[in-house]
């Protein structure tokens, strides 16, 4: 249970781990999806491939585009890719990586169906036991009066009346399946041998480019997350104040006379000033279009150095002979 909370702990820390957690159970539900999949080859010379090819190529295509839709590195790379320079200047390094990142997550659910496929050999017995050459095998029926190709076609299915008390559907089969194994366990090899060869001589490149282009590519996705929770924050705040105005306007003008303490001006300016502060300036409709449209077309120059250094605000009350009354910070 530890291991297990462990585990979920990683894939919610980032929003890489969690494409990757995401990635892994595309691949696990392929798995399934294969395991519990009815296989019935047609056994007809003209489909046995057409059929047979589908199913290894085409759920393969289907994972794949789903994991690029579900994959968050894909949204921030078009993002970062489609939009206008402005001030900030585009890195292609950067999209190269987000591009590299996306696809080797997205491949991960149709390799692994693929591989499934051609270690079961279903597939593989289906388009390909019409190429074997009968010769090599005894026992073929030849007393059925049909073609040599509708014969072999009928290899996957064992249990036709054609191939009764005889192993000849057999002997393909595993002839056929055991090409298949050796393809599977020749692409898993090459596949380990490529991730094994990147691991070790990935430290002989430009190492500080590489963690300059990796810190880039998580700026873009804080950066955007970071957007959109403020745009969720103001627009809440915006939508408040729409509603207690809306409100407020509906209810019939009160006079009421109170005696006002000194600190009033003061403390009512400082709650609008905290409401200001949350709308951050930004209180109509056209101002807050045209700030997301300069977000859109012009985002700001990687600097924080101004933010850092800006002057801090102070308001000061002050009676008519001039001495403070009250100051805020």
């Amino acid at each position: 249970m530890d291991r297990l909370k462990l585990v979920l702990q990683y894939f919610q820390s980032n929003s890489e781990s969690i494409s990757n957690g995401i990635c892994v159970i595309l691949a696990l539900i392929s798995v399934k999806l294969y395991t519990n999949f009815d296989f019935n080859c047609p056994c007809i010379p003209q489909y046995n491939k057409l059929y047979a090819l589908g199913v290894m190529f085409v759920p393969p295509v289907i994972l794949f585009f789903l994991g690029v839709m579900i994959n968050r590195h894909t949204g921030v790379m078009m993002e970062e890719w489609a939009r206008p320079a402005g001030n900030r200047t585009k890195n292609p390094a950067v999209i190269k990586y987000l591009f590299s990142s996306m696809m080797q997550r997205a491949l991960l659910a149709p390799m692994v169906w693929i591989l499934v496929t051609l270690l079961d050999g279903k597939c593989f017995i289906c388009a390909f036991s019409m190429s074997v050459d009968p010769k090599h095998f005894t026992g073929l029926p030849n007393n059925t009066g049909m073609d040599l190709v509708k014969i072999m076609a009928k290899v996957p299915c064992k249990e036709d009346i054609v191939f009764r008390n005889t192993t000849f559907h057999k002997a393909v089969s595993r002839y056929v399946r055991c090409y298949s194994q050796a393809i599977g366990w020749s692409i898993l090899l090459l596949l380990i041998l490529l991730g094994a060869v990147a691991r070790v001589i990935k430290p002989c490149f430009n190492h500080a480019s590489f963690l300059q282009t990796r810190y880039w590519s998580n700026y873009l996705d804080i950066e955007q997350k970071l957007f959109d929770e403020t745009c969720v924050l103001h627009a809440r705040e915006f939508a408040r104040k729409c509603v207690v105005q809306f409100f407020e306007g509906m209810q019939d003008d009160m006079i009421l006379r109170l005696p006002l303490s000194p600190n009033f001006h003061a403390k009512n300016n400082h709650d609008e000033y905290e409401e200001d502060e949350r709308l951050h300036g930004v209180t109509r409709k056209e101002q807050v279009d045209h700030l997301l449209q300069t977000w859109y077309q012009c985002r700001p120059e990687l600097d924080v150095t101004k933010t850092a250094h800006r002057p801090t605000q102070c308001i000061t009350w002050e009676d008519h002979k001039g001495r403070i009354i009250y100051s805020d910070v």
